[in-house]
């Protein structure tokens, strides 16, 4: 079955609400087992602009905060709605969240 990686970064207080909503959906499913996932801690830059109602900063100012990188296995099938189950939870205006096809399958 085809399947791809998803990188999503969020805030670390909201990592349950992306178990869940991931769980929700079959991401992470990986032979026998389910719910698997990674994280790491990582530093977000960024600069919001015009109507932008950023979560965190001021308009027009490069703000730096604390984040995690979530990295998860989803079945291609099922991509779109797990894209939009992250979305439902995330507290950013603009989520970033990184597609990254895999070729290595079982």
């Amino acid at each position: 079955m085809q399947s791809c990686k998803l990188e999503i970064f969020i805030p670390e207080t909201h990592l349950l609400k992306l178990q869940k909503a991931l769980q929700s959906v079959d991401a992470g499913h990986i032979g026998n087992y389910d719910s698997c996932l990674s994280y790491s801690k990582v530093t977000g830059t960024w600069r919001a602009l015009g109507d932008a109602k950023p979560y965190l900063g001021k308009q027009n100012e490069i703000c730096t905060a604390p984040e995690i990188k979530v990295e998860v296995r989803v079945f291609a099938e099922n991509l779109n709605q797990t894209l939009q189950a992250v979305k439902n939870i995330h507290p950013y205006e603009e989520p970033v969240i990184n597609i990254i096809p895999l070729l290595n399958e079982g």
